[in-house]
């Protein structure tokens, strides 16, 4: 779809028909062709940590250690390269076009890491397969608050974010398959492993082709006609499953002034003068829990191994209620984002989950636990971090304008990655090596990643935004509103004392 030029003030209804939707079949079929994003990230950095001591083989590619390392770290480059670059793009060019375009590189490039016959190869595929995944991120989490209900929108949004989890423990089940060496030669099983994705997410490409633009998308770029098409459509196959349509309130029409694009500098403008607390809020959060994740998550086998004498080949099986705990808590807890609200939520998940941490961590110092109840106490306390974490994804994926969505969420993303990598570094300097472990040092490191949980609670609650049930309009005027009342609606929400029901436009 070509770039519209500038057009006259196009006055429209296609959000709040969006946000009066039920449940449908039409949403069930875009959360599973467009949530695989995660799935594959998961599945994707298990079966490189697990393959990683193969590829050090004189048969496979004999990397040294570091080369293995600094192969996962230019996969976590390529993702935040990939965020910003088609985070822009998404904004520019539509969602449709970037998470179909996205996933399709994702599939190739992975699949061709297969083919690697030396490292350099290697490494060039790994950043390109990055850059497919933090594609992803921006473009999905765009089109899915846009097209979701505004009532399901936050428990949507944290169920997607959990399933990296379920990638993860799909990785981890491979682990069995791939380096079984009755079944596979050494220079073959991590061949396979790099298919089992572009496998997987070639059959959801075929149905993610079959989704609309965003009619947000569409409306905001001039394309209104599109837009009433593409609502059109929507409302005729959620109808068609049986559901009731219910009228549309005709006071919720938004009047806007199209424009190309965003520039960098509004973006800017828009982030950190238009809105300085909410991207205090969405930076906190997101720094957080990428810390917090990356630090637990690439040093527990260190912990256990170190600390508890658990084998190399029992770390795995421990794994699995690690990762249980962090794929179901936002499932069973994402419901009360959007019943119990927003601020509350994000702040008793955040302050609960360091709390917690704070308290294992002083039982892991005083040497009252075991490897079964650490990691007991891990899975709890990750039940509740890991809705903690997807509610910072759904923060900075709602609480800005729409027509820079997609580069907010990029930007914040890839913020995050360069303070999580931190994580595992402070973590493993203080765990101390297997001959002289110091429990001590790293209740330390508990100590440091549970309190900036707990600050970023407390920011929560006190810029948090009242999302829940209200449509993206009311939360972040659109930057080509030309209806100043909005912005009002934007600022109440903001602080705390406006209603979530109230009209975009009044």
């Amino acid at each position: 779809m070509a770039e519209a030029p500038p057009q006259a003030i196009v006055r429209s209804l296609v959000p709040a028909r969006i946000d009066r939707l039920p449940w449908s079949r039409f949403h069930t079929r875009m959360i599973i062709a467009l949530g695989v994003a995660w799935v594959l990230d998961g599945l994707e950095i298990q079966i490189a940590s697990i393959i990683g001591p193969v590829l050090q083989h004189a048969n496979t590619l004999h990397l040294t250690s570091q080369d293995v390392g600094f192969s996962a770290t230019i996969y976590l480059i390529g993702e935040v390269v990939g965020a910003l670059v088609f985070g822009r793009l998404s904004d520019r060019f539509g969602r449709r076009k970037l998470f179909v375009a996205t996933l399709g590189l994702y599939l190739v490039a992975n699949g061709l890491t297969a083919f690697s016959f030396n490292y350099g190869i290697f490494l060039f595929f790994r950043f390109v397969a990055g850059m497919g995944i933090g594609g992803e991120y921006a473009a999905i989490h765009s089109a899915i608050d846009e097209l979701i209900p505004a009532k399901y929108r936050g428990r949507v949004d944290l169920a997607v974010s959990g399933t990296y989890w379920f990638g993860a423990i799909l990785g981890s089940l491979s682990e069995y398959l791939l380096l079984n060496k009755s079944v596979f030669a050494d220079d073959i099983g991590w061949r396979v492993g790099f298919f089992i994705g572009p496998v997987l997410g070639l059959a959801i490409w075929t149905l993610r082709r079959t989704l609309p633009e965003s009619p947000r998308w569409q409306l905001s770029h001039g394309h209104a006609d599109e837009a009433e098409a593409t609502i059109a459509q929507i409302e005729r196959e959620v109808a068609s499953s049986g559901k009731e349509l219910a009228p549309v309130d005709e006071d919720r029409y938004l009047e806007i002034k199209p424009q190309e694009s965003v520039s960098f500098l509004q973006v800017a403008k828009t982030l950190f003068k238009e809105y300085p607390t909410r991207s205090l809020l969405g930076a906190t959060l997101m720094i957080s829990q990428s810390f917090l994740y990356n630090a637990i998550f690439f040093t527990y086998g260190l912990v256990l191994k170190h600390f508890y004498g658990v084998s190399d080949h029992s770390v795995a099986t421990y794994f699995f209620a690690f990762a249980a705990g962090n794929f179901l808590g936002p499932l069973f807890l994402g419901r009360l984002f959007d019943t119990i609200g927003r601020k509350q939520m994000i702040a008793g998940t955040y302050i609960v989950s360091g709390a917690l941490l704070a308290f294992s961590g002083y039982l892991f110092n005083i040497g009252a636990l075991t490897a079964v109840t650490q990691t007991v106490l891990w899975t709890v306390i990750f039940f509740i971090a890991s809705a903690a974490a997807s509610s910072g994804y759904l923060t900075v994926s709602e609480i800005f304008p729409m027509e820079l969505r997609s580069q907010a969420i990029a930007l914040f993303f890839a913020i995050a990655q360069v303070f999580g990598a931190l994580g595992p570094t402070v973590f493993g300097s203080l765990i101390g090596d297997q001959d002289n472990p110091n429990p001590g040092r790293l209740f330390i490191a508990y100590l440091i990643s549970a309190g900036i949980m707990i600050l970023a609670g407390v920011i929560a609650a006190i810029f948090g935004v009242k999302a829940e049930g209200a449509s993206l309009e009311d939360i972040a005027a659109p930057i080509s509103s030309i209806r100043s009342a909005a912005g009002s609606v934007s600022e109440k929400l903001e602080s705390g004392t406006g209603s979530s029901t109230v009209p975009s436009v009044t």
